[in-house]
């Protein structure tokens, strides 16, 4: 196959490098900031000194480079061969604060090896299992991520966690960036189209700077070359703390299997086959076991990339393969990742709040491929509605008499409960529901 531009739109075709590179960087920019924030949250509430963070920092981009590159190009078994982009998992950041809080850091290192070794082995075995998550599961799961993820880019929007979230400048900063995004997906031409996320975090991130809101002193605060350090925390095994994070990926999976469903559903146009299913569990497992022994947490498929395939169609692995080796220069080259990292949340911002709309009418369309018969409306219906509706910030409450293990995986995951609930009802449900005509 000859070496085009066009061949973007293709899983397997040849891309010049010199055209792809601006599209595998736009897919790292997109979660380059979501993908360092768990490890932040998570070593501070386990008492991490500010350098221990910043070593633990540039060893997640690392990782998160390697896990893509095993989902883009697998090893044995171990990967999808689709263009999924890994990185550090928020799923896990409630339930690892607590384990932080009962063992310190050497407690999570433990109980994430373990808990990857088990998805892993389990994502491996999937043929088995794999049956139960049939389309209108998969298709109310995906629809639940949607759902998840527009707090997420509100938050972005308004300027993250810091303390000037929702300033007037915050605000300004998203809409401009926002506002480039749409104006350069109506305006321009061809294959240029499809970037319209870079060009959004370009124009935000140069506005960004003449608003003050980019420290560009820091760029070269951490030197030129870094070397990522292995086992920088020997690992600890406590029970409790393994079940408790055992059961969260148990929901990373639930997520993943979305996540990759959703991918192939709208990237490339057909059903996700059961290998597919079985080797982007397998690499979410193992390489977060691999991620642990770099002392980071766990590693996931990004929704916010799978709502940027979803809105661009750029699927070629080679294209997304660029920005894998760009994520693990940043892990190197610490100005590089220092540079990506300056990224103000309201410019991402921007951004993803679309991207995140994409994802839910992708599950829209997931349902409506189904077939909306008696059984799968009844399944989607109340899936959805008991998950949206018990895990809404105001009732919360419901879950306070349930153990607490059960309330860290629950109480505020909507798409757990949307998960667990939507395999209950198309196990226990009739397979005939529809109403005979008189």
């Amino acid at each position: 196959m000859s070496s085009s531009v066009n061949n973007i739109y293709q899983l397997n075709g040849r891309v010049p490098v010199k055209k792809t590179v601006p599209f595998g960087l736009q897919h790292i920019l997109a979660m380059f900031v979501a993908n360092l924030t768990p490890i932040t949250i998570v070593g501070a509430a386990a008492g991490l000194a500010q350098s221990d963070i910043a070593m633990l920092l540039q060893n997640a981009m690392i990782v998160a480079g390697i896990a893509t590159l095993i989902q883009l190009y697998p090893i044995w078994k171990i990967g999808s061969g689709l263009p999924i982009v890994m990185g550090v998992s928020f799923t896990f950041v409630s339930v690892l604060c607590t384990v932080a809080a009962n063992y310190g850091y050497p407690g999570i290192i433990g109980a994430v090896l373990v808990g990857g070794i088990f998805e892993g082995t389990l994502g491996l075995l999937a043929k088995y299992w794999r049956k139960i998550i049939s389309p209108i599961v998969a298709a109310s799961v995906v629809t639940a991520i949607g759902y998840s993820l527009f707090t997420v880019g509100a938050r972005s929007f308004g300027g993250g966690y810091a303390e000037d979230f929702g300033s007037a400048q915050n605000l300004l900063l998203g809409t401009i960036t926002l506002a480039v995004c749409l104006g350069w997906n109506v305006f321009a031409k061809g294959y240029l189209k499809q970037l319209s996320v870079l060009a959004g975090l370009i124009v935000g991130y140069i506005v960004a700077i003449f608003m003050g809101k980019v420290d560009l002193s820091v760029i070269m605060s951490d030197g030129l070359v870094s070397l990522p350090k292995l086992l920088p925390y020997a690992p600890e095994f406590h029970l409790d703390a393994i079940f408790s994070v055992a059961i969260i990926f148990l929901v990373s999976a639930a997520e993943t299997i979305g996540d990759t469903t959703a991918m192939v559903s709208t990237g490339l146009n057909r059903e996700i086959e059961g290998k597919e299913i079985s080797g982007s569990l397998a690499c979410d497992g193992y390489a977060s076991a691999v991620s642990s022994l770099f002392g980071c947490l766990p590693v996931t498929s990004f929704s916010q990339n799978v709502g940027l395939v979803a809105m661009t169609k750029v699927v070629n692995r080679f294209t997304i393969m660029t920005g894998a080796v760009c994520m693990i220069l940043a892990g190197l080259l610490p100005p590089v990742g220092n540079f990506f990292a300056s990224l103000p949340e309201s410019v991402l911002g921007g951004c993803t709040i679309m991207m995140f709309g994409t994802i839910m009418t992708s599950g829209i369309q997931m349902l409506a491929k189904t077939g909306f018969t008696q059984r799968n409306i009844t399944i989607a219906a109340l899936s959805l509605s008991i998950g949206i509706g018990f895990t809404a910030a105001s009732e919360i409450d419901l879950w306070h008499i349930f153990p607490e293990v059960i309330q860290s995986v629950f109480a505020a995951n909507v798409v757990a409960v949307v998960f667990v609930a939507s395999i209950i009802l198309n196990l226990v449900l009739p397979k005939n529901m529809e109403v005979e005509k008189m």
